[in-house]
């Protein structure tokens, strides 16, 4: 039903606008300006706009009349937002021409210069050595088959490291029969990959991202490994102390010693963790003496750097190589635990935040 005063608030609301839009645009002095003042307008919350909404409550013998107005007004606001945008555009054109020259042989702005990751820094250095050890590179997926997980590594079925509560598993649409899929909870798998597309003799090391569920100072969801082996006909544990010693005094210091414990894992026997003279307390350096205030070895003098052994047969049967023909070892390292080391890191967790001020002191 019309109202009475629609009619004359209609009119005054479109007098109103008609009276001062083009005073307003031709004001505006830059295109954020002048687009603020349309939008003031014929924007969705715009004077013209809600004006409109009036409509019907026009009576119908003038509805017709005072829309084609409204719609006039708004054509009318239109063509004068473009040709005002043109001359602020003009003018910004006209001022970069006759302005002052540039100095083309003005230095540039400086820009902070990128640096790598500490992991990747890491990664990089320890790679270095054993590449020049003649060690090959290889990679492998991340979201990798139970099988090349545990089962090819010789884990048996009760395993913790199986159990849901450690592993990642990747939940789908699979068929009762498929196989279990997971993020590979360490870079053994790509041993397994490797194995089983190449023949001995090959010496290999293979880097990357691994997944398990920790999540404390001292360790990550997420973190990198780096798993190595070598496999030929009688190659002894000799091998594997000779490399494991030249690969830490190269990386840390030429007179760190070493120290083999035993240890289990699934797929070594025997298996070994290997412990490195603290390199915060250097003991090994004139006049200096461990002390029992290092909160890295405790005062032990000693600090565990990574898990090796010799490849155990059931692998070999596992990929198809001849356990009575040949033998190998392989060693494992948290490359974030060798870069905390490395750099001094207190916090497992400052190496993922990504905190400029912290990445930038290395």
């Amino acid at each position: 039903m019309a109202e009475p005063d629609a009619v004359r608030t209609f009119e005054d609301g479109l007098a109103q606008i008609r009276a001062t839009f083009e005073q307003a645009l031709r004001a505006a002095e830059d295109e954020p300006q002048l687009r603020l003042i349309n939008a003031r307008y014929v924007g969705p919350q715009g004077e013209l706009t809600a004006l409109l909404k009036l409509m019907p409550k026009l009576p119908g013998n003038r509805r017709r009349e005072l829309g084609q107005a409204a719609n006039a007004l708004k054509q009318g606001i239109q063509q004068a937002f473009d040709e005002t945008l043109d001359r602020i555009h003009r003018s910004a054109r006209d001022a970069e021409l006759t302005g002052p020259h540039l100095d083309l042989t003005l230095p540039g702005r400086w820009q902070m210069p990128g640096r790598l990751h500490p992991i990747t820094r890491i990664r990089n250095d320890v790679l270095d050595i054993f590449v020049s050890m003649g060690f090959d590179v290889a990679d492998g997926p991340e979201v990798e088959l139970y099988e090349n997980c545990f089962d090819k590594l010789g884990f048996p079925p009760d395993h913790p490291a199986t159990d849901e509560h450690d592993t990642f598993f990747v939940d789908g649409d699979r068929p009762s029969d498929a196989p279990t899929v997971l993020l590979r909870t360490q870079t053994s798998t790509i041993q397994i990959r490797e194995m089983m597309k190449r023949k001995p003799p090959l010496a290999i090391v293979s880097p990357g991202a691994v997944y398990r569920r920790d999540d404390d100072a001292t360790h990550s969801p997420m973190f990198f490994q780096l798993e190595g082996f070598l496999v030929d006909q009688d190659v002894s544990f000799a091998e594997l102390k000779g490399v494991l010693t030249l690969f830490l005094r190269r990386l840390f210091d030429e007179h760190v010693a070493l120290r083999f414990r035993a240890s289990y894992f699934p797929f070594v026997e025997p298996g070994g963790e290997v412990d490195m003279s603290c390199v915060f307390c250097r003991a090994w350096e004139q006049d200096r003496a461990r002390t029992a205030a290092c909160r890295v070895c405790k005062g032990t003098g000693w600090m565990e750097i990574l898990g090796c052994g010799m490849i155990h047969p059931v692998v070999f049967e596992n990929v198809g190589y001849d356990p009575e023909k040949y033998t190998g070892f392989a060693f494992g390292m948290g490359l974030d635990r060798i870069a905390m080391l490395k750099y001094g890191i207190p916090n497992i967790k400052l190496l993922y935040e990504n905190d400029v001020r912290f990445l930038s002191q290395f």
